[in-house]
């Protein structure tokens, strides 16, 4: 089936905000809105629920991470609130603070969130999901002091990040950390398991090897998921432990969809 181009591309554009708007509407005549979860419409990064997948993840920050309610945390790719939401139920002495390139998301979280909740904006190029940005993440330095958080959640960043962007991410998590802080990073892990999972098939994403630690799923756009070598991940965070993800073909007992890295400060 060809693409829609023109007319046609907007319509269904139309048609399916109009259903987006529908559903939250009878959300909110059915008592189910919550305020801090965003209209459907404006849920852009990932396809799992906005909900259940933050639901999720604050269960990781608190099991794997030691994250408490006094706990300050950096969202690193906070998006539209996926995460804050749920601590903003659980953090009661701690704070919280996130960033990321999507400047409508950050809006809608500074116009729904309380002021101790802060959001900023960080105007750097990717070419999947900000491909007009002026910044390289390169050289990018995260906007906070040295030794400022507790505990740093990456969240499928890494993930879409290529070598020397990602480098700088490690290296600007280990600097905001305390000592005795913990980074919770997700990624897609090349070691043993998931190279055998990937020759033979069984894998949800099919990645390319390349050169270096590197591999990707999509050569014309390499940062749609971006896979890293497990050493190449060790030589630059003290890891503390791995939970392979359910991306490597076998969902049963995986704690979530990517691997689950944990590391000290």
């Amino acid at each position: 089936m060809g693409q829609l181009y023109g007319p046609a591309l907007v319509q269904g554009r139309a048609a399916t905000s109009l259903k987006l708007r529908a559903a939250d509407a009878l959300d909110r005549v059915a008592g189910r809105h919550d305020p801090l979860v965003p209209p459907r419409r404006l849920q852009f990064v990932g396809e799992g629920d906005f909900v259940a997948t933050g639901d999720e993840f604050l269960g990781h920050l608190v099991e794997l991470a030691g994250l408490e309610p006094g706990s300050d945390v950096l969202d690193v790719g906070c998006g539209i609130g996926r995460m804050a939401r749920p601590l903003a139920g659980y953090l009661t002495t701690g704070g919280y603070s996130g960033f990321d390139v999507n400047e409508m998301a950050i809006r809608w979280c500074r116009e729904h969130y309380p002021a101790g909740f802060r959001f900023e904006v960080a105007d750097l190029h990717n070419a999947r999901y900000h491909p007009s940005g002026r910044q390289s993440a390169r050289q990018y330095r995260f906007p906070y002091a040295d030794d400022s958080f507790d505990v740093v959640l990456m969240a499928s960043v890494v993930t879409h990040l290529l070598e020397p962007e990602a480098d700088r991410y490690l290296a600007e998590a280990r600097r905001v950390l305390r000592p005795g802080g913990r980074l919770l990073a997700t990624f897609f892990l090349l070691d043993g398991g998931s190279r055998a999972a990937l020759q033979a098939g069984r894998a949800a994403l099919a990645f390319r090897p390349g050169g270096g630690p590197v591999a990707v799923a999509d050569p014309d756009l390499p940062e749609e998921a971006v896979a890293y070598d497990v050493a190449w991940v060790r030589e630059r965070v003290d890891v503390r432990s791995i939970d392979p993800g359910a991306w490597r073909g076998e969902p049963f007992g995986a704690r979530s969809f990517q691997d689950l890295v944990v590391a000290c400060a």
